[in-house]
């Protein structure tokens, strides 16, 4: 039985933004999703949308178009479920009234709109960058209140770093997606100098903001929305120059969105190698196989303290969590639950920042290439994770050149349309972690962990066990 649900006081609504310009037409089937400069909520329509004429009832054979349109969206649903456990971008498209509900109250940004991709050249995947925020703010930048983050197990900071970066690679060709996971301790070169690339969206948030102030005329909330988009804009264009990699779509959730979502499946199992606990993060987690949810959940994806490898070893626990939501979600009935869906639905939508051009029901037909769970949780290539930076911060080092060659890889692998079974079709990350979760339910932890120690055991997770990590 799924543990009852903490009372989280609902943040205030959604304030009106200054610096809107004239908004674009609605995209079809969808409400107003216009270009801004900062994020915005679209108005929400009162319940679900209608469905369309050519719906067909829940208990009627699925045939033809219809069967394969509705199966297109229960596939999206499983397999963002999947991908976000982490940052939680949970389209729980169970129908086509289903998308348009979760639509209607989406916040949205337009960080990908004018020239953030510059030069980089368009591929024959969707990739999709995936955010998790440290931000004490709700999805349209309102401050989360003391009794939420008390709930969370964090105060209110003026933190901006980004925790969680992963790119997902959804290959055009039906094969195996990837979900790569990038250190939030990754060096990389800013401004003539190294910086870690999750305080890029921070630092550049902030120059902008000090620009504008400097320039006068602007109202406050103009300027934390122009800000805010010149930051995404920053990590967006981050990555693409790590990876080489063409950023198609984009989506942020913060630390309530997390909360929330995990609430609503009831709880996560995950498994120890030993106790751990940590004041920063708020963890306190026993040995052995557990369920979490809520702040611990929190608390389990976010520790890096007190771990042999530190955010290495964090990553391996955002990517194991992943894998447990999808088991989870495929092997207990969790698609078939109307109550659960629905809670996961208006979880993800009050909490979820996408690009603005992300049209869901063209997503909904390419997720096809997920049919079967097939998904592999891989890192980047890292050099010395006890690296030191010229400010004596720890940092992870990477090799760019290393790094965009094994996207260019996976890339090339994914387009020869790989295996349907439990190889894996990304390229050799020479020990770093490979979590693969394939149609029948079970993941891989392959080889060395992401630092490059001795544990070599293979485990797999499945109905009835997971892998232990540290």
């Amino acid at each position: 039985m799924d543990e009852p649900d903490e009372q989280v006081p609902p943040p205030e609504g959604p304030r009106e933004r200054a610096d809107r310009p004239e908004e674009t037409g609605p995209e079809e089937g969808t409400s107003s999703a216009g270009t801004s400069g900062a994020e915005r909520t679209s108005p929400a329509t009162p319940g679900a949308a209608p469905p369309r004429e050519d719906a067909v009832p829940e208990r009627e054979p699925l045939r033809g178009r219809r069967g394969t349109a509705r199966r297109a969206a229960r596939i999206t649903l499983r397999c963002l479920l999947v991908l976000v456990s982490v940052v939680t971008l949970a389209f729980t498209a169970a129908s086509w009234s289903a998308v348009q509900f979760f639509r209607s109250g989406m916040s949205t940004t337009d960080v990908l709109s004018g020239d953030v991709t510059g030069s980089v050249p368009e591929d024959t995947a969707n990739d999709i960058l995936l955010v998790g925020s440290d931000s004490r703010t709700d999805a349209q930048g309102d401050p989360l209140p003391p009794e939420v983050l008390e709930l969370l197990r964090t105060e209110s900071t003026s933190g901006l770093n980004t925790d969680t970066i992963i790119l997902v690679r959804i290959p055009d060709d039906g094969s195996e997606a990837t979900a790569v996971s990038i250190p939030r301790d990754t060096a990389i070169s800013r401004s003539g100098g190294t910086e870690k690339i999750n305080g890029v969206y921070g630092l550049a948030k902030a120059e902008r903001a000090d620009e504008l102030r400097a320039e006068g005329g602007y109202t406050a909330d103009e300027i934390a929305g122009r800000a805010n988009r010149a930051g995404q804009r920053a990590l967006v264009q981050a990555v693409q120059t790590l990876t080489g990699v063409r950023v198609d779509h984009y989506a942020k959730v913060n630390l309530l969105g997390f909360y929330e979502v995990t609430k609503a499946l009831g709880g996560v199992r995950v498994c120890l190698r030993r106790a751990t606990s940590d004041k920063d993060s708020g963890a306190d987690f026993r040995a052995g196989p557990q369920v979490v949810s809520g702040a611990d959940a929190l608390a389990f994806v976010r520790q890096r303290h007190g771990l042999p490898d530190g955010d290495l070893d964090r990553v391996v626990r955002q990517q194991v969590f992943m894998a447990a939501v999808a088991d989870k979600l495929l092997s207990t009935g969790t698609l078939t639950d109307t109550a659960k869906l629905n809670r996961l639905v208006d979880a993800a939508r009050k909490s979820v920042v996408l690009d603005s051009d992300w049209k869901l029901m063209d997503f909904v037909g390419r997720m096809q290439s997920l049919a079967s769970g097939r998904i592999g949780f891989t890192t980047i290539p890292v050099g010395d994770p006890t690296a030191r930076d010229e400010q004596g911060r720890s940092v992870v080092s990477v090799d760019g050149e290393r790094v965009r060659r094994f996207f260019t890889e996976l890339g090339r692998d994914a387009g020869s349309g790989g295996d349907s079974g439990t190889t894996s079709s990304a390229p050799d990350t020479s020990g770093e972690p490979t979590h693969r979760l394939t149609g029948d339910r079970s993941l891989a932890l392959d080889g060395a962990r992401a630092a490059g120690g001795n544990d070599s055991a293979r485990e797999r997770i499945t109905a009835d066990g997971i892998p232990c990590v540290h």
